[in-house]
Order: structure tokens, then C-alpha cells, then sequence
């Protein structure tokens, strides 16, 4: 987009000539030559000067705008005759007036020649470059900046705006220290109005060069610019707006900007709901839309309260049928109790519903009252036609950085999203949907799209024709089913079938292929049957968190229909080959999600067999034959430790997943369970993350318990999984926080190493379980303070342990327990004899 300089609208008011002429003998200016006597031959410019027209150039309105030729263009006022005689005869006298802006005339002279060009420059382009045939007028104008006399600051710079509107004499402005003698400028405590207006329209002129935004950006000038947003001249706001969305145009200015403040101030520009200056919200709209193209800021914006809305224009809410003869409902899809009287044939029982939501007998929670409210606002604009129209045009709050989106609060925003989801335009919608998405990422914003119907709206184009249309359907639907209680409502609304169904077709992008199983892994999420089946208090809270939430009688009808719908669905063969194939795909993130909804499945008989015709045990063996398992190292890069904690999600989901088979008796007699026992005896030994471990020692476990009624610690899985999950394991809740939970822990490795299990203090040792232990000691309770003593006592017992654990601070702990004559003084004082200290 090619930046603006100041636009036409802005009326140049010098003071004190606003009522006079310039040309009046009584007040000519009277010129001292070097010190010397007044010179008076001014009135006869004075004369010449009248002669440019019937008006004072302080009541012209001049529009100053970047042109393609590298000069400006400047639009003449009706009234004013500009003769090139006139002209001529004025031009003689600028060498004149700029010889009186020298540092060794009176103030008073320089303020009124001051004064004087800048009245010559509103003239216009040839005026400015007149002005500028003279060397060193653009360093006395700015030199005059750092004057005491408003006037004078007012008319310097409001010359050098009008000089900087020229392309040719930006950049000369700028190297004349207009910047920065500005920025002192501005950061007096007592300003006029006119002086802040001229000073930042020239800064806005000078923000348009890409070379000066930068130099802008950083220095002073930014925090001034945004505490100028407040202040109480609009004129003085439109500038400071103006340069603000000249600086976001740069990528390199974004991050300085929102350290600075800027979206809280230009959000609440936008989020103002008394009428203010159309200007100033479209520069604040249109600085909020370049900061919004990150998606971090573009977050930032969102919590703010605005939403980025696509402009998919005025034609495309043509389609926009409303139900004129239904009974009024929520956005949700709720009805509204009936009274005897019908409904509206031209839509008033939806209007007057949407105007009277908010009274206090309704008795509905927040985010229904805003969709709404939102919905009776937007298609009110939709059926009257004023959606992105204005005066028969494109309305101007269509940005002209041809980005393609409006920024509204967020209540209009989700309303105006869900409408256009209705439209018969295909990349309207598809923009709405991606949108939706991008604008997915707190609960709030779920829930709110929940309350504003757009579920029903996006599991309905599930099935849409179009497969652009398809994918950002299913793209809004992932982010959207991140929240359990929208993830209930897309079930609910029949979402199932759809996304097997799209999961079934080959020629599925990648893309649509992840989307639609991150879906169906959170509805069919097995975590959920085990906790349906064995918990029926809450679960972390989520259930009191679900009853504040679901306050009405069809929400619980809601949750019901989806557990039984969930709970009762079984795959075709077709689908479940599918998932199977998955499994095999050298994707990790795929693997986890395909494993996790086959885990899901295979809770009925006539789903293993099914499985099992399909040949799981190949694919279960991809996920857990993992090429990193054998060339992990500890200088692994950021990228590499990703790649490894996906990859023990997928195993831990295989893991879970062979466990879940294993109770089939079908299963396990056509499998190889040694195959299966060294692979995941591999994994155990593995450096994946710990918690990944917990369903490969389990599902070891249980592969044992099958083989053979072996289960005491000489057996090799028993002694495997002790060394490589649960010493581990307990090692992390010694370094917890509880005292509970450390002591349990302490109290457990201690039984396991009295027991004798082989290498159990050395895998004590290689987990660093030295430090934590000592810290125990010293801060424990009794019991933990026992059990943490005689561990650590066989650890002693090999001299290779003796630095780490006085690199601990073993010896002051155990001093000191001695010294207390404590109820494990004795033990303590065993260990320290065994210590070289």
C-alpha cells in the first residue's frame, strides 16, 4: 500500500491572521538588514501579494498528496486566480524573507517571515519548490522550532509540512534534524493544539519514506505519538493516528510498537461507542490490521475485545435469506417458550427479541445476551443492505491496504462470521471459516461462537461441494473442539458421520487428513469412558467447572446424546483400514491421534474383529519401531527434542492401545508377543520422556503376566520396569512440592532397594536422585527422613557415589542431625563414617 501524507480534510489556521489579509500596510513587515535600519519596501510584495486572490491563504484549504511524478500535487481553491505575473513579482522578495529567518535578526523578524512563507507554501507545489531555490531555509525553519513563541513553532511547522509533503524534499527535512527537534518540541509540558497538529502532520509526511520510519520508531517520538491519541483535539488525534499507521507498515516496527502500548490505545479508538472522527478509527483500524498480519499481536488485538472479519463484499450478502415466519430462538439453536400470540411475518419477534434480550427477567447468561444481540444488530445491517456499504460505495472502513479484513468488537465480529456462514458465496464462506479459526484461541471465544450458532453452521458445510470450503469448515471445528463443551455440541449436531465419511476418502489432503482426526480423537477420546466408568465425583475440577457453565436444561440433554451417540458408534471396515494405514505413516502426530480413536473403538467384539482383519499388528510395530530410539544423544537441538516428545506420545498411544487388545483373547493368540516384548523393553531403555513410559511398563507388564504367572523381581520385565519407569517416577515426586506425596515416594524407592533389586542403586544414582535425596533429608518429615538415610546409606556404599553426594552438602545435613540427637541420629552418624570427609 503506497503511505498517505496528510490528507485533504486538514484547514492550515495560522494565528492571528485568521481575521486579517496579508497584505495590510499598517502591518507590513518590517525587515532590519544585518542590524541595519528597516528596510520598507515589503509593501510593495504586499501589494503583488494581494493580487493572488480575493481570499486569505490562511482560509484556503490546501490537500497536499503523494503523486507518482516525485513532487505532490496540490489543489488550488475556487476563488484564488493565480496570475504568473503575480507570481513572479512575489518570488523576489523569498530570498528576502529567507535571509530574515538567519539567527542574527530580531525574533520578532523571524517569527513574521516565518509566518510569511509558510502563508507563500500553502500556495502549493510550485510554491515550495520557489521557497526552496534558496539553500539553508529548511535548517533556519527547524532551527526556529526550538523558539519560545508558539506562533513562531506553529508557522515553522507548518512550513515544514507542507515542504516534507513534497516526495523530492522528505528526505532533506529529515537530515535538517526535523526529527528530532520535533520530538523536543513535543515534549514540552504546555502545547497548543496548533503547534502538536503541524509538528506531527509533518512527522505523518515524513513517515510515508520507509527509510524514516524506522528512525521514527525508535526514538522518543513513539511513546509521544500513542499518549497523543488522547488527546483532546480530534485534529491532533487524526495525526497522531495517522504517523502511528504509516509505522506499522514496516515488520521491523511491529515489536517496538506493542512493547510501547499501542493496541490498547488504538483498541479503544475502535471500541468506543460515542461517534467520533471517521479518520481517526480508520487510522487506528488500519495500524491494528498490519500489527494483526502476526498471529502473537495479532492475539494481542483479540484480547483487546475486536475480531478480524473478512470483507467479502456487499454483493455476497445478497443470499442472505432471514426466516421471516419462524418462532423466535437463539443463536444456539434454542427455542424461545411460546405464547399464544404467532410469530412475525416480516421478522419483528426476532428484532424486538434481539432489542429487549437484556431485560432483567430474561434470566440468561452473558454470552447468550451478546450473540443476540450481535445476531439482531448484523442481519438488521444484512436485510436493510448496509453491510459494507456507504453512501451507495464501498464503506471507508474497507482498509486500502488491500488486506481483505475489517476489525470489529468482538461481539459484532462473531455475529458478522456466523452470518456470512449462511451466505451462498463460496469464498466468503471459506474466509469466514478460517477466520473463525484464527480467532479460536481461548475458551472465550469458543464459547462465544458456541452461543452464536456457528457449529451447526460448519458441521452442515462439512459436506459442502466445495473442498476449500470442506477444509476450513473442518479447520474452525478442530480449533473450536478444543473446549469439551463445544466438542459435546459438534457431536451432538450429528458431526460424527461427516468426519469418518471425509476420513474415508482417499484424495484427502494431508491437512484435512490431521484436522479431522485431532476432531474425532477429542470426541472419541478414551480418557473420557475410563472416567464415565470409575470416577463419579469431579475429575481436576472440570466438573464444577462444566455445572457453572451449563446452567440450562438442554446443555445436560447435550452431554447426554453425545456420551450415548460417542459410546455407541462403530466404524466400518473402511474407516477403520484407514486409521490402521495412519498407523503406518512416518507421522508421529498422526500416529498418536490414529491410535487413540482405534482405542476408542475397540471396546466391542465386533470391532476386534474388524481390527483384527485389517492387520493392526503391523502397524502397531511402525509406531513402536521409532528410528530415533537408536541415535539419541544429549546434544540434541530444539527441533530433534519436538520430534522426540511426539514420538513418545504416539508410543505411549500404541502402548495404551496394545494394552486395550490384550484383554481380547482373539488378539493375543494371533500375535507375536515376543516381537512386541522386545520392542517395548527397547522403548523402556529409551531416553523418551518419562511420562511416556507409563503405558510401555504397563502394557510390558501385562504382555508378562500373559507369557506366564512369573511376577516376582528376578523376572528381567519386572526388574526393567523397575529400573527404567518406576525408580524414575519416583525420583520426580521426591522433587515435588508435597511433603505427602515426597514421603510416599521416598518410602517406596526404599522398600524396592532393600529388596534387592539388581542395579536399582546405581539406576538411583544415574536419575540424579543424590541431590533431592539430601534436600529431603533435610527438609522431610520423620518417616521421609528415614527412609531418605537408609537409601542413601547403600548408595555410600560405592565409592564412585562419595562426590555427588557431598557435592550434595551431605555432610552439614547429617552434622547437624547428629548434633540434635534426633531419632535417625544413629543412621546419620553410620553415613558419615562411611564418608571421606
Amino acid at each position: 500500500m503506497m503511505s498517505l501524507t496528510v490528507p485533504t480534510y486538514f484547514k492550515f489556521k495560522p494565528p492571528k491572521f485568521r481575521n486579517q489579509k496579508l497584505a495590510n500596510h499598517s502591518e507590513v513587515i518590517n525587515i532590519r538588514a544585518a542590524g541595519t535600519a528597516r528596510v520598507s519596501n515589503a509593501s510593495s510584495f504586499s501589494n503583488d501579494r494581494r493580487r493572488l486572490g480575493s481570499r486569505s491563504p490562511s482560509s484556503r484549504t490546501v490537500s497536499p498528496r503523494v503523486c507518482s511524478d516525485g513532487g505532490a500535487e496540490a489543489s488550488t481553491p475556487s476563488g484564488v486566480g493565480i496570475s504568473s505575473s503575480s507570481s513572479s513579482s512575489a518570488d523576489g522578495y523569498m530570498g528576502l524573507f529567507v535571509r530574515m529567518l538567519g539567527l542574527d535578526n530580531d525574533p520578532l523578524d523571524r517569527e513574521q517571515a516565518v509566518v510569511a512563507l509558510w502563508k507563500y507554501s500553502l500556495g502549493g507545489k510550485q510554491y515550495v519548490d520557489a521557497i526552496m531555490q534558496y539553500p539553508g531555509s529548511v535548517n533556519l525553519t527547524v532551527n526556529l522550532l526550538k523558539s519560545d513563541s508558539s506562533s513562531t513553532c506553529e508557522a515553522a511547522s507548518g512550513l515544514l509540512r507542507m515542504i516534507s509533503s513534497v516526495n523530492v524534499y522528505r528526505e532533506l527535512v529529515a537530515e535538517s534534524g526535523a526529527i528530532e527537534e520535533i520530538t523536543v518540541l513535543l515534549s514540552r509540558s504546555s502545547l497548543t493544539s496548533d503547534v502538536k497538529e503541524q509538528s506531527i502532520c509533518t512527522l505523518w509526511n515524513l513517515s510515508v519514506d520507509e527509510k524514516l520510519r524506522e528512525k521514527i520508531a525508535n526514538s522518543d517520538l513513539l511513546p509521544l505519538l500513542i499518549k497523543l491519541l488522547g488527546d483532546e483535539d480530534v485534529k491532533v488525534k487524526e495525526a497522531a493516528g495517522g504517523v502511528l499507521a504509516n509505522l506499522a507498515l514496516q515488520c521491523s516496527n511491529h515489536k517496538v510498537m506493542v512493547e510501547a502500548g499501542v493496541i490498547p490505545k488504538l483498541a479503544r479508538i475502535l471500541k468506543d461507542e460515542v461517534e467520533g472522527s471517521k479518520i481517526l478509527r480508520k487510522e487506528a483500524r488500519n495500524a491494528l490490521l498490519e500489527l494483526a498480519k502476526d498471529e502473537y499481536y495479532r492475539i494481542l488485538v483479540m484480547e483487546e475485545g475486536l475480531l478480524l472479519v473478512p470483507l467479502v463484499g456487499a454483493a455476497a450478502y445478497n443470499s442472505f435469506r432471514p426466516a421471516l415466519h419462524s418462532w423466535p430462538s437463539l443463536p444456539d439453536g434454542m427455542e424461545i417458550e411460546q405464547n399464544t400470540k404467532g410469530p412475525s411475518r416480516y421478522g419483528a419477534s426476532e428484532l424486538l427479541l434481539g432489542l429487549n434480550i437484556q431485560d432483567k427477567d430474561a434470566n440468561l447468561e452473558e454470552t447468550k445476551v451478546n450473540a443476540i444481540l450481535g445476531r439482531t444488530q448484523q442481519q438488521f445491517l444484512a436485510r436493510i443492505g448496509a453491510i459494507e456499504i456507504e453512501n451507495g460505495k464501498n464503506s471507508w472502513s474497507e482498509p486500502s491496504s488491500g488486506s481483505g479484513f475489517t476489525i470489529l468488537p468482538w461481539m459484532d465480529g462473531v455475529a458478522r462470521l456466523v452470518l456470512i456462514l449462511g451466505l451462498e458465496d463460496e469464498s466468503a464462506i471459506a474466509k469466514a471459516a478460517e477466520s473463525i479459526a484464527n480467532a479460536s484461541v481461548s475458551e472465550h471465544m469458543r464459547l462465544a461462537f458456541k452461543e452464536a450458532g456457528a457449529v451447526k453452521h460448519l458441521v452442515r458445510l462439512l459436506e459442502h461441494q466445495s473442498g476449500a470450503v470442506r477444509l476450513a469448515a473442518t479447520c474452525a471445528l478442530e480449533r473450536l473442539s478444543i473446549s469439551n463443551d463445544v466438542c459435546q455440541i459438534i457431536e451432538a449436531e450429528g458431526a460424527l458421520d461427516f468426519l469418518v465419511g471425509s476420513l474415508k476418502h482417499l484424495e484427502a489432503s494431508e491437512s484435512l487428513m490431521e484436522k479431522t482426526l485431532d476432531i474425532l480423537a477429542r470426541i472419541l477420546d478414551p480418557s473420557k469412558e475410563m472416567k464415565s466408568k470409575f470416577y463419579d465425583g469431579p475429575v481436576n475440577g472440570s466438573k464444577k467447572q462444566q455445572d457453572m457453565i451449563r446452567t440450562t436444561k438442554s446443555a445436560g440433554v447435550v452431554d447426554e446424546m453425545a456420551t450415548k451417540s460417542a459410546s455407541r458408534y462403530t466404524m466400518d471396515s473402511a474407516a477403520l483400514a484407514r486409521l490402521i494405514d495412519t498407523l503406518r505413516k512416518p507421522s508421529s502426530p498422526l500416529q498418536r491421534k490414529a491410535a487413540s480413536i482405534l482405542e476408542f473403538v475397540a471396546i466391542t467384539e465386533p470391532s476386534i474383529d474388524k481390527i483384527m482383519s485389517l492387520d493392526i499388528e503391523s502397524g502397531l510395530e511402525a509406531v513402536l519401531q521409532q528410528k530415533f530410539l537408536h541415535d539419541m544423544g544429549y546434544d540434541m537441538d530444539a527441533t530433534h527434542l519436538l520430534e522426540v516428545e511426539e514420538a513418545g506420545l504416539a508410543i505411549s498411544a500404541a502402548s495404551r492401545l496394545l494394552t486395550r487388545l490384550l484383554d481380547f483373547e482373539v488378539f493375543f493368540t494371533t500375535i507375536n508377543p515376543n516381537r512386541f516384548t522386545k520392542l517395548l523393553r527397547s522403548i523402556l531403555k529409551s531416553s523418551i520422556p518419562l511420562h511416556n513410559k507409563d503405558w510401555v511398563a504397563a502394557c510390558l507388564v501385562k504382555l508378562s503376566s500373559l507369557s506366564g504367572p512369573n511376577l516376582d523381581f528376578e523376572n528381567p520385565i519386572n526388574i526393567e520396569v523397575t529400573l527404567y519407569e518406576t525408580i524414575p517416577r519416583l525420583i520426580e515426586q521426591i522433587k515435588s512440592s508435597s511433603l505427602a506425596m515426597q514421603e510416599a515416594a521416598v518410602v517406596e524407592l526404599n522398600r524396592i532397594i532393600s529388596e534387592g533389586v539388581v542395579d536399582s542403586t546405581q539406576a538411583v544414582a544415574a536419575e540424579g536422585g543424590i541431590f533431592p535425596l539430601v534436600k529431603l533429608i533435610e527438609e522431610g518429615t520423620d518417616r521421609a527422613v528415614e527412609a531418605g538415610l537408609a537409601i542413601l546409606y547403600n548408595l555410600s556404599m560405592d565409592t564412585e557415589n562419595h562426590p555427588a553426594i557431598l557435592a550434595a552438602g551431605a555432610v552439614p545435613v547429617l552434622r547437624r542431625i547428629v548434633l540434635l540427637q534426633g531419632p535417625q541420629w544413629t543412621r546419620a552418624l553410620h553415613l558419615l563414617r562411611s564418608l571421606p570427609t
